[in-house]
């Protein structure tokens, strides 16, 4: 039962990201609670279904593949600060690249988290994927990490790809000829600060954050994360 249950978990948290897009579930969701709206519910929809799959993970049966290290557990620990700084800056924020940015604010010559990344939230998961994975040795947590670490990977392919199309060439080269993909590959071509001014309030989201996960881990996933 604890495999069956994993394996539903994974699928059902895989086809909420999917299907209503595909089927046009999210536009209707759209027109009737707002942009802001659906962006809300689908991250606390979100954040549900990847707490069930995280606990289903550890129900499953324990086949371990290599050993826990205190390394790994110190990488964790230090990786993760970064992770949540990176959502903070990049949820919601001036950014026509990423899914979960917006194009009203964007400056093309001072394109803020976009100047580091074009692709923050997918860079946090794909470092938060990488880090876990290292950390858990056993079967189900592998492939529970490696499966994040691969659909952020083609995301943000597959974002780029869409982002790229819909603009047009002309208009994708005006907005990103201060961006990048890879995180600081863009760092020669800024002027000045990235920011109009520091974005003291989403970096004092990401230190409260980034606290409550620390504190809430243990008793939500139920292992300690410190090493």
């Amino acid at each position: 039962m604890g495999w069956l249950e994993f394996a539903l978990a994974m699928t059902v948290f895989m086809a909420s990201h999917r299907i209503p897009a595909m089927l046009g579930v999210k536009d209707r969701l759209t027109g009737a609670l707002g942009p802001r709206g659906y962006t809300t519910a689908f991250s606390v929809v979100s954040v549900l279904l990847l707490w069930w799959v995280i606990k289903a993970a550890g129900r499953a049966p324990y086949v371990p593949l290599w050993d826990q290290t205190m390394t790994a557990r110190w990488g964790v620990t230090i990786v993760m600060p970064l992770v949540v700084l990176l959502a903070a800056l990049g949820v919601t924020a001036p950014n026509p690249f990423a899914f979960e940015g917006r194009a009203m604010g964007f400056d093309p010559d001072r394109p803020g988290v976009a100047g580091l990344t074009r692709q923050p939230l997918l860079w946090a998961m794909l470092l938060w994927a990488g880090v876990h994975t290292w950390a858990n040795g056993d079967l189900a947590h592998v492939i529970l990490f490696c499966t994040f670490g691969l659909f952020s990977a083609l995301g943000m392919l597959m974002v780029e790809r869409r982002r790229a199309r819909l603009m047009g060439p002309a208009e994708w080269q005006r907005q990103s000829a201060r961006t990048a993909l890879v995180p600081f590959a863009a760092m020669p071509r800024w002027q000045g600060s990235p920011y109009r001014r520091p974005p003291w309030l989403r970096v004092g989201i990401a230190v409260v954050a980034w606290a409550a996960l620390l504190h809430l881990h243990a008793p939500v996933i139920g292992v300690g994360p410190l090493p």
